[in-house]
C-alpha cells in the first residue's frame, strides 16, 4: 500500500516535531518541507526543502500539508491559502478565534474540494476530546482545565519583548490546592487566576533595571495581571543549564453527579517532556485521518470532533477491535 505523502509547511520546533513523528510511522512519509526562509539554510531530517512560493508546483504530489506556523499571524492566512489547493492540517490555538478561523478555512476548502482539519494538537485538540467525552458521559457536572506545569511559548515571547530582557522563559503552573479541591469533587467556580500562576526566569542585559522589568512583567494585561507571578533573574549559564527544554502538560477534570448524592470525577492528565514533539505526533495522526477522509470524498473544514477514532490509527479495524476494545 502506498504511503500517505505529507508535506510540512514551516520548519521551527513544531515542524521538526511533525517530521520526527512521521519518521516513526510505517504509513506516512515526509516528501517536502516548505519554508519562507532560504531553503538552502534548512537542515531537515531527510526531506528536501523548498521555498513556500513553490508549493503550487506540488499539486498531485502531496496528500496532506501540515501547517506549522504560529496562530497569531501565520495560520489565519496560510491555512485558507493552502486549503485552496491541498488537504491541510493546522494547530490554530487561539481558542477565542477558532470559530471565525474555521469559517474562513471551510469556505476555502469547500470551494477547492479539499479537506482541512483545523485546531489539532494537545489543546485545542486532544484535551478538547477529553472535555467532550467527559461531558457526554457525565452530563450533570462541571469541566475544569488546568494547564501546566509547563513552558508557555507565547508568554515567554511576551517577556522577551520587554526592553532589557536578553532571554526568558515563562512556566504556567496549576494552583495545586484548587486542583486538589476539584479532584476531590468540589464543583466550585474558579477564576483563571485561582487556577493558574506564572513563573518567569529571565536573563537581563547589563544596563537593565531589575525592578522596572519586574513591574512591567507583573502588570502586563492578559498575560500576567492579575495572576500571581514569580519573577526570577538568573545568569546566562543557569538559563542554558536549566531552561532549554520545552515541557508542558495539564489536567482535564469533570466533576458531577449521576444521581442524588452519587458523585463522579473523570480525570485526564498529560505530562510532556516536549510540547512540540507531542503536538507534532497529534498532527501526524491528524494528517493520516485527513488524507483518508479526503480520499473518501469529504471536503470543507473539520475538527477532531468530526474524525472517527479509527481514522487516526494506522491499524486495521479488526486489529483495533482486538487490541484496544
Amino acid at each position: 500500500m502506498a504511503k500517505i505523502r505529507v508535506a510540512i509547511n514551516g520548519y521551527g520546533n513544531l515542524g521538526r516535531g511533525v517530521e520526527t513523528a512521521v519518521s516513526q510511522t510505517d504509513d506516512l512519509e515526509t516528501v517536502a518541507v516548505f519554508t519562507r526562509r532560504d531553503p538552502v539554510t534548512i537542515r531537515t531530517g531527510g526531506a528536501p526543502a523548498y521555498s513556500l512560493g513553490d508549493i503550487e508546483n506540488f499539486r498531485g504530489k502531496i496528500d496532506v500539508v501540515v501547517n506549522c506556523g504560529g496562530s497569531a499571524t501565520d495560520l489565519s492566512e496560510q491555512t485558507p491559502a493552502v486549503a485552496g489547493a491541498f488537504n491541510v492540517v493546522d494547530s490554530f490555538d487561539n481558542h477565542a478565534h477558532i470559530p471565525e478561523h474555521f469559517e474562513k478555512v471551510d469556505a476555502a476548502a469547500r470551494a477547492a474540494g479539499t479537506l482541512a482539519l483545523v485546531s489539532s494538537g494537545w489543546d485545542p485538540g486532544f484535551f478538547s476530546l477529553q472535555r467532550a467525552f467527559s461531558q457526554a458521559f457525565l452530563p450533570n457536572g462541571s469541566t475544569y482545565t488546568f494547564w501546566g506545569p509547563g513552558l508557555s511559548q507565547g508568554h515567554s515571547d511576551a517577556v522577551r519583548r520587554i526592553s532589557g530582557v536578553a532571554r526568558a522563559v515563562q512556566y504556567t503552573l496549576p494552583v495545586e490546592e484548587n486542583l486538589a479541591r476539584v479532584l476531590a469533587g468540589d464543583n466550585s467556580e474558579f477564576s483563571a487566576a485561582q487556577m493558574h500562576r506564572r513563573q518567569v526566569f529571565a536573563v537581563l542585559d547589563a544596563a537593565a533595571d531589575p525592578a522596572a522589568v519586574r513591574e512591567e512583567i507583573c502588570s502586563m494585561p492578559d498575560y500576567f495581571a492579575p495572576y500571581e507571578t514569580e519573577v526570577n533573574f538568573i545568569s546566562a549559564e543557569e538559563f542554558e543549564r536549566n531552561h532549554r527544554g520545552m515541557p508542558h502538560g495539564g489536567h482535564v477534570v469533570r466533576t458531577g453527579e449521576t444521581s442524588a448524592e452519587t458523585k463522579q470525577v473523570a480525570h485526564f492528565e498529560l505530562m510532556l517532556d516536549s510540547n512540540p514533539e507531542f503536538t507534532g505526533s497529534v498532527l501526524a495522526a491528524s494528517a493520516r485521518a485527513t488524507a483518508r477522509l479526503a480520499a473518501e470524498g469529504m471536503s470543507g473544514a473539520i475538527t477532531l470532533f468530526d474524525v472517527p477514532v479509527a481514522k487516526l490509527l494506522p491499524d486495521s479495524a479488526e486489529d483495533i477491535r482486538r487490541n484496544l476494545l
